[in-house]
């Protein structure tokens, strides 16, 4: 089985190059690697065309949305995988997104992958590229458990091509990309999706979004979701908050105020939400921001 993985990446090519090596190295099968270039200055077309990687480009900066969507329309596959720039593919980690596809009779499905150290599990190999210690992560990889989770909204996700296409990819109004995740579920679950799984076999190391931290280090509208411009965009179009979605049609993951990411166990298809009092007390707070609300 062969995905179409995505990657849009910004003058962050040393992190690309590990990217691309560890999906070659650590990959039980050989899937095709699609990289849209988001204006970069660094020389990565190189890279790009020594590895026989499909290339897309902007000259500008189009961010994550734009960037992932103009990549999976040169997919030839019918599995479009969206991954940061700066992961670091473990073994076994498409193994599992095969397996878990195999169990299903239908292409309604968002499955994830586990984030180690910037993600749901912490595990220091190294902060940045320069003190990363990869024969430290591999010789640990079957030790690094995690347990399949509800409602997950990031990356790297996996999605059937018919149902990225029924729903149109990224909505390119979240730019540079904070909210779009989520957004993106939202326009799942009104298509008919209630499979969002996140896997603990399939496991990739985050070294954080380096590219956007550096970028946008000071501007707390795109590095943080709730409150974000991403965020509001997302409550003006769905009439909702990020926080709302989360809790009541995902019964997803919540960040800690220790920066923890805590996930429920997987318990199959998700419901529609409960609407019990706390559902309409919490949607009727979400409302009146709604009248206050300034993008």
């Amino acid at each position: 089985m062969r995905f179409s993985i995505v990657i849009p990446t910004f003058n962050n090519l040393e992190y690309l190059k590990l990217c691309i090596k560890s999906i070659k190295r650590n990959s039980k099968f050989n899937h095709e690697i699609i990289i849209h270039n988001n204006g970069s200055t660094e020389p990565s077309k190189d890279f790009i065309r020594d590895n026989e990687i499909i290339y897309s480009k902007t000259s500008y900066n189009a961010g994550i949305c734009e960037g992932v969507n103009l990549g999976a329309k040169k997919s030839n596959t019918n599995y479009i995988v969206y991954a940061h720039d700066d992961f670091y593919f473990l073994p076994g980690w498409d193994l599992s997104f095969k397996e878990e596809i195999e169990k299903l009779n239908n292409n309604f499905f968002y499955f994830s992958g586990t984030m180690i150290q910037n993600g749901q599990v912490n595990f220091n190999c190294g902060e940045t590229i320069d003190n990363f210690d990869e024969e430290k992560l591999l010789l640990n990889n079957d030790k690094i458990l995690y347990h399949d989770f509800q409602g997950s909204t990031w990356a790297p996700h996996i999605i059937h091509k018919n149902i990225w296409d029924k729903v149109g990819g990224f909505s390119e109004e979240f730019f540079p990309g904070t909210g779009s995740d989520p957004d993106l579920n939202m326009k799942l679950w009104n298509v008919g999706v209630r499979i969002f799984k996140g896997l603990g076999k399939s496991k990739v190391y985050h070294f954080g979004s380096i590219v956007t931290r550096k970028k946008f280090k000071n501007d707390k509208s795109v590095t943080t979701e709730s409150g974000s411009k991403g965020g509001k965009i997302f409550l003006k179009k769905w009439g909702f908050s990020i926080k709302f979605f989360t809790k009541h049609y995902l019964r997803g993951c919540k960040t800690t105020k220790y920066k923890r990411i805590l996930c429920n166990q997987y318990d199959g298809p998700l419901r529609d939400p409960k609407k019990n009092i706390n559902y309409f007390f919490e949607l009727f707070i979400d409302k009146f921001k709604l009248i206050f609300l300034k993008i």
